[in-house]
């Protein structure tokens, strides 16, 4: 392709709006534009870029015996009104009406409309596995896009749904995915981490994400700093925590006056004791579809909530925060909340406090505190998994210490189990001839998310550093003068041969000052450049490497031979 007919409009200032390196650069360097709130079009290069990661996946996922298809981008609300999810999603899912008055959805995601696919078609256990793929547009709703391609509304996404007979078969296919995907990451040249994870409006039970290490990245991940544990911040687990400083203690459980102590800070200050020893009480508005309702969460004065793990146990679609009000109407005396006593509101214990002893909390009366509290006789669903994991603590597998690190997410893979299936009526006849719901799979990859991760991950303050897999073009001919007919008929002659070879070659034939064209070059990211300048006298021309921007020199009349053993091994 030759430069002089190709179409990227790149950008000498980033878009206002525009923080991180990808949204920046992509635009810049005329990869992508904006056509909206969250809307972006891909341009050639942007399209090419895009077509390599989608073969990836293609070929992984093909191996990996799952089979490609591509249903329609929208989807009628009467499956998801049949699964449950119609109402309860949120208002990313966008709902509208056609002519007709009929309910559709832009499908965010495809549970419904797969599980509508095979139902009444797959109907006998001898005709399972089953995986079935597309790659295609997604629609959220997001109420604030931004950072580009990495939160937008409408993406491009690889989305996966297996159909089993039984729990153990579904296991052995998300351990298949588990290893495509990390194949296809790679075969991307991206460094990657797998992480325990939430599953959120997905549902299900098993969840696993596969996150970007990124210093941009929008997700809090915890690493050990040992063994190979890793995990999402809102599903981390550590080793119990533990503490040698001297406990207190109480001959009995009794109330004690602690004028106008409503922090847990000045509380262990109060006792001369550490916040370990306290008890901490976290009061959140939980919005439900048909009410909304007051929660006390109880965790150890030292800790601190973690919300999705909270609403998680409480089952809510979301937690706010509650009002000084709600608190009043309730009988709740801010700072003084404690589990002994507690009337006509729900509460959760973290499950680091059971059993513990000699505690202190709230009385539950204004300027008042329980000493000597052991956190015995709860009903066992109290005890839910609450905290949020923080650097420094201990890991659960191997008791070495955790580390705090930036993630992008780019997969996520679930184990939905029969959650779908059952709700829509999905079943299949087992080896005893009698109707069982699928057992499924769910796995799910951001495709053109995966173009604005590459480069956060690959980047300098010139502009993208493309991995090879991934470079639109693997070189770039640059004739710093194309007056200079002896430059541009060895260009043109390097570029033709490169071609017949098979080698994806750009030649920048522009009118255009030598300084412009090695801008351009290091915006773009191509893997390499050739320079075909003054130097060409001497039978010189110069190949850089992009990601480190050295310069080798080569001899003109051998180029070829020499692009040969560089350009076809990448």
């Amino acid at each position: 392709m030759k430069l002089s007919k190709f179409y990227a409009p790149t950008l000498k200032e980033a878009p206002k709006d525009a923080i991180l390196p990808s949204h920046i650069f992509l635009t810049r360097a005329g990869f992508i534009e904006q056509n909206g709130s969250g809307l972006y079009n891909f341009l050639p290069l942007g399209k090419m870029v895009l077509n390599k990661i989608e073969s990836i996946i293609r070929e992984e996922m093909s191996n990996a015996g799952a089979l490609e298809t591509s249903l329609s981008f929208t989807t009628p609300a009467s499956l998801w009104q049949e699964s449950g999810r119609y109402n309860v999603f949120g208002k990313e899912l966008l709902r509208f009406k056609d002519r007709k008055e009929n309910d559709f959805v832009l499908g965010p995601t495809h549970e419904e409309a797969m599980v509508n696919v095979v139902k009444n078609k797959i109907t006998s256990y001898k005709q399972l596995p089953l995986n079935l793929y597309q790659i295609g547009l997604k629609f959220r709703d997001e109420a604030r896009p931004r950072f580009g391609l990495l939160r937008c509304r409408e993406f491009i996404m690889k989305d996966a749904y297996s159909f089993h007979k039984n729990e153990e078969d579904l296991g052995h296919e998300f351990e298949n995915m588990h290893e495509a995907y990390s194949r296809i990451l790679k075969r991307l040249g991206l460094d990657f981490r797998v992480v325990e994870a939430d599953s959120g409006a997905i549902g299900g039970s098993g969840s696993k994400e596969f996150m970007i290490l990124a210093k941009n990245g929008e997700d809090d991940i915890i690493l050990c700093s040992k063994c190979d544990y890793a995990a999402n911040v809102e599903a981390a687990k550590r080793a119990k925590k533990t503490c040698d400083k001297e406990r207190p203690e109480a001959n009995f459980a009794s109330k004690f006056h602690t004028p106008d102590i409503k922090t847990i800070e000045n509380l262990a200050n109060f006792f001369k004791i550490d916040t370990f020893y306290t008890i901490k009480a976290v009061v959140k508005k939980a919005i439900y579809e048909n009410e909304n309702k007051l929660i006390v969460f109880f965790i150890r004065g030292c800790d601190d909530l973690q919300e999705t793990k909270a609403q998680n146990a409480c089952k809510a679609l979301e937690l706010v925060d509650a009002s000084d009000e709600e608190l009043k109407n309730a009988g709740l005396n801010a700072g003084f909340i404690g589990f002994i006593g507690l009337k006509n509101v729900d509460f959760y214990v973290d499950n680091e406090l059971k059993n513990e002893k000699q505690m202190i909390m709230g009385a539950n009366e204004k300027d008042y505190h329980l000493i000597g509290i052991d956190v015995v006789n709860l009903n066992e669903e109290r005890f839910k998994d609450l905290i949020e994991v923080k650097e420094g603590d201990c890991c659960a597998k191997c008791k070495s210490k955790l580390v705090k690190s930036k993630g992008i997410e780019v997969g996520h893979i679930f184990k939905l189990g029969t959650k779908y299936s059952s709700a829509m009526n999905a079943n299949f006849l087992d080896e005893n001839g009698k109707a069982k719901p699928f057992y499924m799979g769910c796995y799910g990859m951001g495709v053109s998310r995966l173009v604005a991760v590459a480069v956060e991950a690959s980047h300098d303050e010139k502009g993208i550093i493309w991995q090879e897999a991934l470079s639109p073009f693997k070189l770039v001919i640059i004739i710093s003068n194309t007056k200079d007919e002896k430059a541009l008929n060895l260009g043109t002659h390097l570029y033709e041969n490169l071609k017949k070879l098979g080698i994806n070659v750009l030649l920048d034939d522009r009118n255009e000052r030598y300084g412009v064209k090695m801008n351009d070059f290091e915006l773009m990211g191509f893997t390499h450049a050739l320079i075909l300048g003054k130097d060409l006298e001497n039978n010189e021309i110069q190949l850089v490497k992009r990601k480190d921007l050295v310069k080798i020199k080569l001899k003109a009349n051998e180029a070829l031979e020499e692009l040969k053993k560089v350009l076809i091994c990448l």
